[in-house]
């Protein structure tokens, strides 16, 4: 028999799917307040963060997530000082945020406090971004923490989980009413929007409800090979500028994926997709 180890991602299994990875061996595995959480080294990605069972990132392919839920919104708002990180505890997106000059100040809101923890202690590539002095980190609901702050960034940047646990109240349409009201008049949020072959009725749904609430609404995508579908997506919502008609190359550095040409071509949407968030 062999003994190999694999880790099944459980994300979508009752559906009779899911994504296997070998790994080399465990580093970490415990329970937070919230979830539980397990760091791998493995055979090919690297090291591999694990929620509850669901694969969050690894060093193989992070760079393509991390880059795009970012440099999309801050290349298209044109001198972004004030950012909110909601979720993104392993510290990605805040990284992508400060190599734009403008940034004066990063707030970032985690809920379960060890998910930095645990990126800080074993993938360091990430965790840079806590280091630097514009960043100050508030262990709060997201949800929570939102309502507080009215008129007060330009860029806010939702890095979360899928939508259960802690995570679910974050793709509710009330979530996304906060967040307008805690935008600047010219904020722009961006969000994970999870992936257009297996929640087709998610994003629809969330599409059909930030139409009432943002001038301007957009769904685009990023090639993200470790997570199940290879693909994941972003809700863009605006209050006043549109991210092909004001994006601008602002000569970003030290990128991998990202480009103003993939920025363009990541929101031409396959048909089936266009056809449905067109659809009254």
């Amino acid at each position: 028999m062999s003994e190999e180890k694999w880790v099944k991602d459980s994300w979508d299994e009752k559906e009779g799917r899911c994504l296997s990875v070998k790994i080399k061996k465990t580093l970490d595995s415990y329970k937070s307040k919230f979830q539980k959480l397990d760091m791998y080294e493995t055979e090919c990605f690297g090291k591999m963060l694990v929620l509850d069972g669901t694969i969050q990132l690894t060093e193989f392919d992070e760079f393509a997530y991390h880059e795009m839920i970012t440099h999309v919104a801050m290349n298209t708002h044109p001198n972004p000082k004030k950012v909110l990180i909601i979720g993104g505890g392993d510290g990605g997106v805040a990284r992508e945020a400060f190599k734009h000059k403008s940034v004066e100040q990063v707030h970032l809101c985690e809920i379960d406090e060890e998910v930095i923890n645990i990126t800080k202690k074993y993938v360091s590539g990430l965790a840079k971004g806590f280091n630097n002095p514009k960043m100050k980190i508030f262990i709060e609901d997201g949800a929570a923490f939102i309502r507080e702050r009215k008129n007060t960034y330009d860029i806010i940047i939702v890095d979360s989980s899928d939508p259960w646990g802690p995570a679910e109240v974050l793709f509710k349409e009330e979530f996304y009413q906060d967040l307008f009201d805690s935008l600047k008049k010219d904020g722009i949020v961006v969000s994970q929007s999870e992936s257009m072959y297996y929640n087709r009725k998610l994003i629809k749904r969330m599409v059909d409800f930030n139409k009432k609430i943002y001038p301007v609404v957009e769904y685009y995508y990023a090639l993200v090979p470790t997570y199940p579908s290879g693909t994941i997506g972003f809700s863009f919502c605006s209050k006043k500028y549109h991210p092909l008609k004001h994006a601008k190359d602002k000569k970003i550095t030290n990128l991998k994926y990202y480009s103003p040409e993939i920025h363009k071509a990541a929101f031409v949407l396959p048909k089936f997709m266009s056809d449905l968030l067109r659809k009254e």
